[in-house]
Formats: C-alpha cells, structure tokens, sequence
C-alpha cells in the first residue's frame, strides 16, 4: 500500500494512515507512468486513506485511484489532517475517468457507503476536483449518500489554500489554463505512442522509398525512416509546444501545418529532389504529424467529446487522402523517375 505508516482506528474501522511525503520509488514511478511505462497498472487500492492525524472535522477530499493522482493529492496536503476518499476508476485519472464514467456518481455513492464515510465524519461534505464534474451529479450524490459533492479546485496544487481559506476559491483556483509547462509535461506519453507506429507504419513507408530500379537504396531507407520520425515529433511535441501560435483551431489542421513548413524545409536542403519524392514528404508529413496532433485532443482541457468527433469526421478522410497519394508517389517513383 502506496505510503502506509499504521493504521488509524475510526468508528467505522481502521484506515490506513499514508506518509504524504513521497519516496523515490514513487518519483521513479511517476516518472515512468509520464512515459507510458506500466502507466494501466499504476494503481492504490480504493478506498479511505488518512494522511496526519484526521478527526470526526477533518475534510474530506476525494481523487482516482491513478497513484499519480493520488500521490499528488497525498503530497500536497502534507502537515494536515485529512482524510483521502480513493474511487476505483481503474487506474485512470480523474478527468479521463470522468468521461469515462468511472469517477461518477455511482462509485462515488458506493465508496462512501463502503468505506462508513457517515461514521468516521461528523460533517456531510465531500471536496471533489473540478476536472471530475462531468462524471458526478451532485444532486443524486446528495439524494443517495447524504454527503454535499463541493467542487474544490482545478489544480492539485491549491488545495492548501482553499482549505485555509475555508473552502472558499479565490480568483484562479477554477480558472482553466493550459500553460507552456502544463502542454510540455504531457508530451512524454504521447511521443512514446507515437514512436511505437514506427514499425508498422515508418518502416514500411521507407522500404518503398527505398526502392530503386538499380537496387534497394539503403541510404533512401534511412532519410526516410527519419522522416517519419520527424513527423511523428512535429505532432507529438512541436504542436504542443507552439500550440498557441499554429494557425486554424483544430488540432488536426494545427499538426498538418508544421507537418507542411517542416516537409518544405527538409526539401531545400536536399539535393535535386524529383517531383515524387517532393509530393511524398509533402503529403506524409502533414497526414502523420496532422494524425498525432488530434491525438493530442484528448490531452487538452479546450475540447469537448462532440467537437473532437466532428473533428475527426472532418480529418480523417483528409489524413488517409493525403497518405494513399504520398503512397502512390513512393511507388510512382520507382516505376518513373
């Protein structure tokens, strides 16, 4: 159990009483769930959780069951007394979970119950983050379980001072945001999903590129394959990186984009280019990185379910388009150039 000291007894039972100081084996386990290493498996157990030395008064906060998540919550409540309420969303995070139906009012209800949240509290509140609120139904929580679902804050990080401000947001705690770091910190895992098409995507496109009336040209297997890694980074971290500067609102227009200006740069600087090879690297790098760039949606707090799925109707057909003629033109120019 992620950060257990003892067990604290309570009317309704012991608890596990958490260290919200985190060890390096929990960095090392952040760290490797950023990039998707054993990130579906990075799990505590659900249920109630105290942290310090939590009474009948002490707040209630309630987060998923993603150890990020959690170990995020449990360290910035260090030096308090509070009592955490883990949901079972199965390793994923509270937003993500959200939409997904996991931290939803039914599992909400459930762990209170399951957990005799009415025996160990006095008070009948429960502080939920903001990014949970699609999932939850405040009125039927209240209706079924007794306990007021308040929605706390955005950002882990203000907990502290909403509770010291007695549970009252002051102006930026439920402010959306989406900074340079907050972009940044979420490229990891979506570079490494990226990466993976490399085999069955990248190194088919440069066997045909590589192909040549004379022989396989190893040296054309090579740009190629680096090509396609190109694209898969201009989608994967440039388009996150300069997001608030590419043209167009949807992210698929944004990744075809810089697909485009990075396709246009690599053909100045190489030597005589045919018609083919121009036509490839053009319509390649846009369809990769423009793919990789809507991939990033579900990254974002700017978009909704329906307007990433009127997004993909208009781009797919668009990126598939783009990718069967840079296909064709590979294969036209082992036949005409």
């Amino acid at each position: 159990m992620p950060g257990f000291i003892a067990w604290h007894d309570t009317p309704s039972g012991p608890v596990p009483l958490v260290s919200s100081r985190l060890t390096a084996a929990d960095t090392i386990g952040g760290w490797k769930a950023r990039w998707g290493l054993g990130r579906m498996t990075y799990i505590v157990p659900p249920g109630l959780y105290a942290i310090g030395c939590p009474d009948e008064n002490s707040p209630v906060v309630v987060t998923a069951n993603y150890k990020m998540s959690y170990d995020l919550v449990r360290q910035a409540l260090a030096g308090r007394d509070v009592w955490i309420l883990v949901l079972e969303t199965y390793g994923i995070n509270v937003w993500c979970a959200a939409g997904k139906g996991t931290f939803g009012t039914g599992e909400l209800i459930r762990r209170v119950q399951s957990s005799g949240l009415e025996k160990v509290v006095s008070h009948r509140t429960l502080l939920l983050p903001i990014m949970g609120a699609a999932g939850v139904r405040a009125v039927e929580v209240k209706a079924r379980s007794g306990f007021d679902a308040v929605f706390a804050t955005l950002r882990i990080g203000d907990l502290p001072a909403f509770l010291d401000n007695a549970m009252t947001p002051v102006p930026g705690m439920r402010e959306l945001s989406f900074s340079f770091a907050e972009r940044a910190v979420l490229i990891p895992i979506e570079l490494v999903v990226g990466l993976k098409s490399v085999l069955f995507v990248g190194f088919p496109l440069a066997i045909l590129a590589g192909l040549n009336p004379g022989g396989f040209d190893w040296q054309c297997f090579v740009a190629a394959t680096a090509v396609y890694l190109g694209a898969v980074v201009c989608g994967t971290v440039l388009v996150p990186l300069l997001l608030p500067f590419l043209p167009g609102r949807m992210f698929s227009v944004k990744g075809a984009a810089i697909g485009v200006a990075a396709a246009v740069l690599l053909t100045a600087v190489l030597e005589h280019p045919s018609v083919f090879d121009r036509a490839a690297l053009l319509l390649i790098m846009a369809a990769v990185s423009s793919f990789y760039a809507m991939n990033f949606t579900g990254s974002t707090p700017f978009t909704s379910p329906s307007g990433v799925r009127r997004e993909m109707a208009l781009s797919l057909p668009c990126m598939a388009w783009a990718a069967a003629l840079g296909i064709v033109s590979l294969i036209a120019r082992f036949f005409l150039s």
